[in-house]
């Protein structure tokens, strides 16, 4: 049998709002911070693969069990892209990724660009 060699190192949370939703956005937030998370800035404009205005939340794997489930239940009709680090960036953002909400298309030819031009 093969030995899995993926490690999933983290998990990151994008929290996706346009400008009539940024209070819900904002609410979801507040809630995160009862957990141990990091929270990332507020992107007001699409940055990167991600289409629209939104925020990070990273955890770790051993908190993904209480993060996730909670974002289930009070995302607030946000649409919310889960996914792990485990060091392939277009893999984690496609095939290893779990939305909440709807999906959204992500820039996935940035993440290549940037895996390309990373391994210069």
């Amino acid at each position: 049998m093969k030995e899995d060699t993926i490690e999933i190192v983290g998990f990151h949370a994008h929290v996706y709002f346009d400008t009539d939703r940024r209070d819900a956005a904002a609410r979801v937030r507040e809630g995160l911070s009862q957990f141990e998370v990091q929270l990332g800035r507020w992107h007001d404009k699409p940055i990167g693969p991600h289409p629209q205005a939104m925020y990070q939340v990273a955890f770790l794997p051993s908190q993904f069990g209480i993060v996730v489930p909670w974002l289930m239940l009070h995302r607030e009709g946000l649409d919310i892209l889960v996914h792990p680090e485990t060091g392939d960036d277009v893999a984690d953002h496609t095939t290893h990724s779990l939305w909440l909400g709807e999906k959204l298309e992500l820039n996935i030819e940035f993440l290549r660009l940037r895996t390309a031009s990373a391994s210069l």
